[in-house]
C-alpha cells in the first residue's frame, strides 16, 4: 500500500463509512419522518429496528430530536458524522483543508439549534456532504486514499441498502460499484485477505455480502 499506514488506512476507510451513514441514514429518516407526519406517528420503531439500533425513544418528537441532534446518543446523525470529522482531522494532509471543510461544515449546522425545519437543516447537510465528495475527486491526487475512503462509502451504503428493503437493481448497482473499488486494490496495492471477498450482486444473498463487507471492514482495523 505504499506509503499508506494501517492506521491512516482504518482512518480512509472509516471516514468514508461515516460520511456515506450520514448522507444515506438522512434519506431514509426523510422517509420515514413523512410516514410519522402523514400515516403512523409510531413507524420510527421499525425505523430502528431496521438499523438494529436501541429504541429507547419515548414518542416520534422524542425520536426526531434525539436520533437528529443529540451527541450523547452513541446512534445518532451528528454522533456519526462527529465520528466523520474525528477521521477527517486526522487525514488534512490526504484529503486537503477544503475537503475537510465540508465535513465541519455539516456539524456546524446540526450543532446550531434554531428554528429551522428539520427537512431543511438536514438537506443543508447533504449538500455538504455531496461536496465533500466532489472534493474528494478534486483534492485527493492518491488514487489509493481514494480507493479506500471510496470501499467504506459503498460497503456502508450496501449495507443500509439491504437494511431498509431497497430493488434489487439498486442493491447490484452498489455491490458494482463496491467490486470496482476492491478490484483496484486487490490489482494496485496487494493487500492480503482481499482476494478472499467475493461480493454477490444477487439481493436474496444478503448475509454472503454482508460478511464479504466485514472481512473488507477487518482488513483495515489497527490492532
Amino acid at each position: 500500500m505504499g506509503i499508506i499506514t494501517i492506521e491512516k488506512a482504518n482512518h480512509l476507510y472509516w471516514l468514508g463509512r461515516y460520511s456515506e451513514r450520514v448522507f444515506s441514514t438522512i434519506e431514509f429518516f426523510m422517509e420515514y419522518y413523512d410516514m410519522m407526519i402523514d400515516q403512523d406517528e409510531n413507524v420510527f420503531h421499525s425505523f430502528c429496528n431496521r438499523l438494529e439500533i436501541i429504541d429507547n425513544y419515548k414518542d416520534s418528537d422524542d425520536f426526531c430530536e434525539r436520533y437528529v441532534f443529540d451527541k450523547q446518543n452513541f446512534d445518532s446523525i451528528i454522533s456519526n458524522l462527529s465520528r466523520a470529522y474525528d477521521n477527517a482531522v486526522v487525514l488534512r494532509e490526504e484529503i486537503s483543508s477544503d475537503t475537510l471543510c465540508y465535513i465541519e461544515l455539516p456539524l456546524k449546522v446540526l450543532e446550531t439549534r434554531d428554528k429551522e425545519a428539520i427537512a431543511l437543516k438536514l438537506q443543508r447537510v447533504k449538500d455538504h456532504l455531496y461536496s465533500f465528495w466532489g472534493s474528494i475527486d478534486d483534492n485527493v491526487d492518491s488514487e489509493a486514499c481514494r480507493n479506500i475512503m471510496k470501499c467504506g462509502k459503498y460497503a456502508e451504503r450496501l449495507d443500509l441498502y439491504y437494511r431498509f428493503g431497497d430493488q434489487k437493481e439498486d442493491i447490484a448497482k452498489q455491490t458494482a460499484k463496491l467490486e470496482n473499488r476492491v478490484q483496484k486494490l486487490q490489482s494496485d496495492y496487494n493487500l492480503e485477505g482481499l482476494t478472499t471477498i467475493h461480493l454477490s450482486q444477487d439481493s436474496a444473498q444478503r448475509w454472503d455480502c454482508l460478511d464479504n463487507i466485514d472481512q473488507l471492514t477487518k482488513l483495515f482495523e489497527v490492532e
